[in-house]
C-alpha cells in the first residue's frame, strides 16, 4: 500500500470511527486501541475504566489485530469475560514509526473486513 494510500484509507478509519461516537474530532491511534478493545471485549460499558483496565483493552486491541498476522492466539476468557491472547512469535518491527504504521494497516483490515464493508454494528459505547 503505497503512503498516500494508507494515509487515505487511515482518515476514513478514524472518520467511521468518530461519526460512530458522535464525536466532533478525530480519534487517534490509541483511542481506536481502545476502542477495539472494547468491541472485543464483548460488554456493555458501565461506568469508566481505570487507567489499567485502558491500557489492558488497548492490548487486547493489538493481540486482536496481531492475531491476524499469526503473531497471537486467542486462548479464552478468564472468569472475568476477559480475553487473553498467548504469544506465538515475537513481534520484530523495531521503532515507533514503523511498529505504528503496521498498526494502522491491521487496524484499516479490521474495519474494513468487520465494519465498514460489512455494515457490522460497531458499538464502543
Amino acid at each position: 500500500m503505497e503512503e498516500w494510500q494508507l494515509e487515505f484509507e487511515w482518515l476514513r478509519v478514524r472518520d467511521f470511527v468518530r461519526e460512530k461516537l458522535s464525536r466532533t474530532t478525530l480519534p487517534d491511534l490509541n483511542i481506536i486501541l481502545l476502542l477495539i478493545g472494547i468491541q472485543e471485549l464483548g460488554k456493555p460499558v458501565t461506568g469508566k475504566f481505570t487507567k489499567e483496565e485502558k491500557r489492558d483493552l488497548m492490548h487486547i486491541g493489538c493481540c486482536r489485530l496481531l492475531s491476524e498476522e499469526g503473531y497471537y492466539e486467542y486462548e479464552g476468557q478468564d472468569h472475568d469475560g476477559w480475553p487473553h491472547y498467548k504469544a506465538l512469535r515475537p513481534f520484530t518491527l523495531s521503532g515507533a514509526s514503523e511498529q505504528e504504521t503496521y498498526l494502522k494497516k491491521l487496524i484499516i483490515h479490521y474495519f474494513n473486513k468487520y465494519y465498514i464493508h460489512d455494515q457490522t454494528e460497531f458499538s464502543a459505547s
